[in-house]
């Protein structure tokens, strides 16, 4: 099969086209012909080698989440037949023509493949942080990057609970903000004023999802650390605070957020889609933290 792979690591001129043998699914999983693929920062990470150990083996595959169409059964699967379009959480990489997806749930009929292909990776960690921060109706939640791909689905889900969400965003992305069920305001300089502004009474729990040094003024905000919570400081480390990153992949909950993408109760954006080819340019512009939304690759 063609693929897109590094033989070292780096940057993302390291991102080349190869040969690969054909995957085979093992019990459990499903092969299917990709039609879309997610990039996730934490391909850059594995590419540059900052989640990786040095004697990983080359050639690398990258990508953990794929979109396609059932071409191989794994032992023991039933729950799916060959020509059935599923999405999922990919074992061994996803930059290919083909992948093998351990947890996966059906795309139904309307569902784009490059629109499927947004909720493994960000719905599985708006559902986990969502659980951690254990929301009440009525409760205020601070998301802090409520335009991201996490902190759009967060935001939903919350306000589908009947939490009150404030939502940080950039300017341009205030109405967005707004269409998801947040009071969105400006991130930057003077966030903590608005906030308190925006909720007098205080909020109840912070989510950051942006990793832009909001760590300390959200902790004044509520008055302590305990229910706070980074996808993306690492200085929460030093802090006494909650960073989460540890996916907890299960195919109910995967299959409840395609169910509701596909009815309308919930949505995702796609800054771009890109061929599989330019997976390079795609990682380019997820590094600089502009993409406008999710980032998607076809072969």
């Amino acid at each position: 099969m063609k693929a897109i792979v590094i033989d070292r690591f780096g940057g993302p001129e390291e991102l080349h086209a190869a040969q690969l043998p054909d995957p085979q699914p093992g019990a459990g999983q499903v092969r299917v012909r990709v039609e879309a693929v997610g990039v996730n920062h934490f391909d850059a990470k594995l590419r540059s080698g900052a989640m990786a150990s040095p004697d990983t083996p080359m050639p690398l595959l990258l990508g953990i989440e794929a979109a396609g169409i059932v071409d191989r059964l794994g032992v023991g699967v039933g729950d799916v037949a060959e020509g059935d379009r599923v999405v999922g959480f990919t074992e061994g990489g996803a930059y290919a023509e083909l992948a093998v997806l351990a947890t996966y749930a059906v795309v139904p009929e309307g569902l784009e493949p490059a629109v499927a292909v947004s909720l493994p990776v960000a719905g599985e960690a708006a559902q986990r942080v969502l659980r951690l921060l254990d929301l009440r109706p009525g409760e205020t939640l601070l998301v802090h990057g409520a335009s991201g791909a996490v902190g759009e689905l967060a935001t939903q889900l919350a306000a589908a609970a009947g939490v009150k969400v404030i939502g940080t965003a950039s300017p341009a992305n205030q109405e967005r903000v707004a269409s998801l069920g947040a009071t969105p305001t400006a991130y930057g300089d003077g966030w903590l004023d608005r906030v308190r502004a925006i909720a007098p009474g205080g909020v109840d729990a912070v989510l950051d999802t942006t990793g832009r040094g909001v760590l300390d003024d959200s902790v004044e905000l509520l008055g302590g650390s305990e229910r706070l919570v980074t996808i993306a400081d690492a200085a929460a480390f030093t802090k006494g605070i909650t960073f989460s990153s540890q996916a907890e992949r299960s195919a109910s909950a995967l299959a409840d957020l395609v169910a509701r993408r596909a009815a309308g109760e919930l949505t995702t954006t796609i800054g771009r889609v890109f061929p599989l080819d330019e997976a390079g340019a795609a990682q380019e512009l997820s590094a600089g933290g502009h993409a406008g939304g999710k980032l998607v690759l076809v072969p």
